[in-house]
């Protein structure tokens, strides 16, 4: 297991900032406001030379047992429990606070190494605080400017000794318990790196798992309107309270992707903050959750998309779904609390027959009811995702697809414009994740596009990729004896 650094604190002393400057990427919500940061993230970080695996958490406050606030309290307190060491931040410029001196013998007792970190320590205003700093007991504390980037030098030292002590005892531990290590040989004990690429080489056989490369897992967004049991389903999954949940809409807002692994396939799920309409929105950190999320959409290659089966296909469902569908994503639709439905048959049957009539730039899409509070249906939510995975990746033989349009346009030619006909050659599937196919021929341009939905639909139907966007584009060659475009 690599190094683990845990950022802990008060509200609104910087351990988002530092986790953005540490991870080199702005990856956690940022805002003036305190009490932003809710779940824990953790993140690959990089300083120097050294590499390590650092969390983010919420800010430590006093709360009653069982609000919002006190959950979030919980989840730092399992950061701090699963860190090797723990960055202990206050604000030099407001100095040391009672909340500080309070929450610093909560760290103290969980016996983990403890750094001092002084951030916000540009400037000669917060050399008070920094000196106050020594109140602490934490030794010498760290001045910071997670801002600016100042005293990373400083953080280094301090950190160099700990996570190199912990790669050696990783080294150690992997080599069999009968070898002494021979400090002569180089060390090729580290993890082969995996290249994150889509497949966009022209093939001309069929291939359903070609781009889906075992050792790469699957990336999985879930995402829906708040308070549809996203964070709840996802903590069913992994078995473990690791998100924050509860009664209130709108917990989530950092967008967090956990790995997980399903039937010995390796998948990475992230969780998401809820979609309102974007009219409703006025709270700017709403708007970057929301912005978070859309991210979290397009980095995914399966979306499920979790519908409250007591109010399903409201309008902001069917806003997301099209969302998903423009990004080219393949979308799985889960009826999450389908243990408050009475008649599960016959609700059932008139949803499919509705997401059918609402949705049909995705037909055939998978419809799984589920529990995320009972766990019930996860099985078969991921027996639909790993099919729509094999579906958004599936490649077609440009001899089948010729056959095909053939007999297409011998029974359903396209329509003459303007008294001259359009004549189609050839389609070919240059893309897969999602299918695209291209069309060549003549006067493509003036194809209506009533037929090139018809064409979109026979593909779907003929060649078994339900579900999911099919992309299309027309490749119309020039004419030769046009003397108006061959003079421009």
């Amino acid at each position: 297991m690599p190094f683990t650094l845990a950022l802990v604190g008060r509200p609104n002393v910087g351990k988002s900032t530092l986790f953005n400057r540490l991870v080199g990427k702005k990856l956690a919500l940022v805002d003036d406001r305190p009490g932003v940061t809710r779940d824990r993230r953790a993140g690959d970080a990089r300083l120097a030379d050294l590499s390590f695996t650092v969390i983010d958490t919420a800010g430590l406050e006093e709360a009653e047992q069982g609000s919002l606030t006190a959950r979030m309290r919980e989840q730092t307190e399992a950061a701090i429990a699963e860190a090797d060491c723990v960055l202990f931040l206050i604000d030099a410029r407001a100095g040391i606070t009672p909340d500080d001196r309070h929450f610093a013998e909560i760290v103290r007792r969980s016996a983990k190494p403890v750094i001092i970190g002084a951030n916000k320590a540009e400037g000669k205003a917060a050399e008070p605080g920094i000196i106050e700093a020594y109140e602490l007991g934490f030794g010498e504390p760290v001045p910071l400017s997670a801002e600016h980037g100042e005293g990373m030098g400083s953080l280094y030292d301090v950190l160099q000794p700990m996570v190199d002590a912990a790669v050696e005892e990783d080294r150690l531990s992997a080599l069999p318990a009968n070898d002494a290590p021979d400090l002569s040989e180089p060390d090729d004990l580290a993890p082969d790196s995996m290249v994150d690429a889509d497949v966009d080489d022209e093939d001309d056989e069929d291939s359903e798992g070609d781009a889906d490369q075992p050792t790469r897992p699957v990336r999985i967004a879930i995402v829906g309107r708040p308070n549809a049991g996203k964070s709840t389903l996802i903590n069913a999954m992994l078995g473990e309270e690791r998100l924050l949940t509860g009664p209130e809409a709108g917990i989530t807002r950092d967008s967090i992707g956990l790995d997980w692994e399903w039937r010995g396939r390796r998948i990475k799920v992230f969780d998401t903050a809820g979609l309102r309409k974007r009219a409703r929105i006025e709270d700017k950190v709403e708007k970057l959750a929301a912005a978070d999320a859309i991210r979290a959409v397009k980095f995914a290659e399966i979306v499920v998309v979790l519908l409250d089966a007591t109010i399903p296909f409201e309008k902001q469902d069917l806003t997301i779904v099209d969302l998903c569908e423009r990004e080219g994503r393949a979308v799985v639709i889960g009826l999450n609390k389908w243990d408050l439905i009475e008649t599960r048959g016959a609700t059932l049957s008139r949803l499919k027959e509705d997401a059918t009539r609402l949705l049909p730039q995705i037909r055939g899409c998978p419809i799984v009811p589920l529990s995320g509070l009972s766990g019930q249906g996860i099985d078969r939510l991921m027996e639909a995702v790993m099919q729509m995975h094999a579906v958004w990746n599936r490649r077609v033989s440009t001899s089948k697809i010729n056959r095909w349009l053939s007999g297409v346009l011998q029974s359903h030619p396209p329509p003459a414009v303007s008294g001259r006909r359009i004549k189609i050659r050839y389609m070919t599937q240059p893309k897969s994740r999602p299918p695209h196919f291209a069309l060549f021929g003549n006067q493509l341009d003036a194809l209506p596009e009533s037929y090139r939905r018809y064409l979109v639909n026979s593909i779907r139907e003929t060649f078994d990729l339900p579900g999911v966007p099919i992309r299309m584009s027309i490749r119309t060659s020039e004419n030769p004896f046009d003397k108006d475009k061959s003079s421009r």
